[in-house]
């Protein structure tokens, strides 16, 4: 350590020649605001001067600009539906090198052992990958998860040199309300990050949100919310993922003032929305084109979300810090032309230059346990012709309650082709228990056909919407059989199956071969089942199960209104607005 450090010393001051030089480059400095031009002299993995260097290796890098690798401040890979290792080859060569993983889904279905699959598959790749514990696992006592974890259960990864603390507190009102169970965590976490969820809070709610401990925030959707919780000392996770999209409304409220508290995450993101439009380099680009100065763009992405997390050897181009290091073209296309992780070269013009080895996955197989559905299962008994339904909003997670007139045939609800209303099952898959949620969403658009998948956040039980129930049966024996995925079913025939083995989320193909049959099923939704085009059919699936965000969602126990923190009658003459 102390030959490392001396040596690091004279090859800073010139009286050693490092390693690697990177010359000729124009330098973002996230610290100044400004562009210098220069040399950057590395030794092992970490930068030990800016200036004029001669290296033992040089690479001319031409007057491209250099800007410290970027870092996604909270992303669920399990949502690529790689594993850690493809997930890595996916967005290296976009230039993110670190990432801040919330491995919740994973362990809503597997527990403790979830975890740790991610913590070992992720140890020996180029990619820096930091765990955010999970802290609601089931997300909330209104569904049926795979595991449950308390504060004891936790407590045996906090020191893990890779935890940097607890993931998103989605169930805010039992933080509000200083549930026993809840503080426990909070306080095994004491001296680490928090992170939030919680879009609806506000006033004195929101006071004790944040004396609770909790610092960050990745669901503002208004930029009203979003200036609330900065003026309270929070962190905002300005976030573009596949499903959510809030970047182009949220960055209108980042000015000088709030910049530096504002940072990019991907939340979650599908494998073709990766490797066709990017990670991080895509919030950078989408930002810059709505106004954000470039070097305050590599800011959100760099230091910002370093600082937030604690990674202080993470998030610049100075010397001490590791050589975490993006070529760029410019700073307006954000075309990545090299990456350096620690100092090697991991990716040049968006090829991956490294191969990867897939780990054990063993324990996290076998994760779909259904008792058996029949027709009769999925009858929704209505009263009336008066139904609460789930409308969908166009790129958003939010569904909108409404209540609508539909079709009834001897007091069930009638499935009407001349009507936009399928229905929504969603099916207990973790043990057994024979629970079913049923019910209505409207402005999916599909027909003649049912989707089924084992990703159905946060619970991850196996959710299927359709208008006809031969085929809505049909796709849950599908992804029972293959062990978990997503399936297509229609007029009596599987058009295609994405078979995801590891806990019904992830596949065990490489990242591009799950994009590749991604888009099939995309072209099939769209095509074939005439999905709406304004919403991404397989995420927006698979958040109609997640009772935290508003209005209305379906869990395996029932029809959940988030706004109000409880269940509700289909009917809507039994259970009004």
């Amino acid at each position: 350590m102390m030959y490392e450090l001396k040596r690091r010393i004279d090859i800073a001051a010139g009286r050693l020649r490092p390693s690697l030089v990177l010359k000729n480059g124009k330098i973002v400095n996230v610290f100044s605001g400004e562009i210098i031009e220069g040399d950057i002299a590395i030794e092992g993995e970490k930068i030990v001067g800016i200036g004029n260097y001669e290296g033992v290796e040089e690479i001319d890098l031409g007057g491209k600009y250099v800007s410290p690798g970027f870092i996604d401040g909270h992303v669920h890979i399990e949502s690529s539906m790689a594993t850690p290792e493809q997930f890595a080859r996916a967005i290296i060569p976009r230039g993110t090198t670190t990432i801040v993983a919330d491995p919740h889904e994973i362990a809503n279905v597997c527990g403790m052992e979830g975890i740790d699959y991610i913590l070992e598959s992720s140890k020996n790749i180029p990619l820096s990958v930091y765990v955010m514990l999970p802290s609601c696992v089931p997300a909330t006592p209104f569904e049926n998860a795979g595991a449950i974890l308390k504060a004891e259960d936790l407590r045996r990864l906090i020191n893990d040199e890779r935890v940097l603390g607890l993931g998103e507190l989605m169930d805010y009102p039992g933080v509000i309300k200083g549930e026993e169970d809840i503080i426990d965590k909070l306080i095994m976490a004491e001296g680490k990050t928090v992170d939030g969820h919680g879009p609806v809070i506000e006033g004195k709610d929101l006071n004790a949100y944040v004396v609770a401990g909790i610092k960050t925030e990745h669901e503002c959707s208004t930029p009203e919310e979003m200036i609330d919780r900065l003026r309270l000392g929070m962190y905002i996770l300005i976030r573009e993922g596949s499903a959510a999209r809030n970047l182009k409304t949220l960055i209108k409220a980042v000015n000088k003032e709030n910049m530096r508290r504002c940072l990019f995450c991907a939340d979650d993101k599908h494998p073709e929305d990766l490797l066709l439009k990017g990670h991080l380099d895509y919030n950078i680009r989408l930002a810059v084109e709505e106004g954000i100065n470039p070097i305050s763009a590599i800011q959100m992405a760099t230091i910002n979300a370093a600082e937030c997390y604690g990674l202080k050897h993470l998030g610049a181009i100075a010397p001490g810090y590791d050589a975490d290091i993006v070529i760029l073209d410019d700073l307006k296309n954000f075309k990545v032309a090299k990456v350096f992780k620690r100092g090697k070269l991991v990716a040049q013009d968006n090829k991956a230059l490294f191969s990867v080895t897939m780990g054990d996955y063993s324990k996290v197989t076998d994760t779909v346990n259904i008792k058996p559905v029949t027709e009769e299962d999925l009858r929704i008994k209505l009263e009336s012709d008066t139904a609460n339904v789930m409308r969908l909003l166009p790129h958003s997670l939010v569904t909108k309650r409404i209540i609508e007139k539909v079709s009834t045939e001897e007091g069930f609800f009638k499935y009407n082709k001349d009507r936009d209303i399928l229905k929504l099952v969603v099916v207990e898959r973790h043990k057994a228990t024979g629970n079913i949620g049923l019910g209505l969403v409207e402005n999916f658009h599909l027909k003649k056909g049912a989707i089924a998948s084992t990703i159905a956040h946060d619970s991850h039980n196996l959710i299927v919407i359709g208008d006809n129930d031969q085929d809505i049966l049909l796709a849950i024996e599908e992804v029972s059989k293959v062990g978990g995925g997503i399936t297509i079913a229609s007029n009596g025939k599987i058009l295609k199956t994405l078979k995801l083995p590891i806990a019904g989320l992830m596949s065990t193909e490489p990242v591009e071969n799950i994009k590749a049959d991604l888009e099939e099923m995309l072209n099939i939704a769209y095509e074939n089942l005439g999905v709406n085009r304004e919403i991404e059919p397989f995420m927006t699936l698979a958040f109609l199960a997640l009772p935290v965000i508003p209005d209305l969602k379906l869990t395996d126990m029932g029809l959940f209104d988030v706004k109000n923190f409880k269940f509700i009658e289909l009917d809507a003459t039994k259970d009004s607005i």
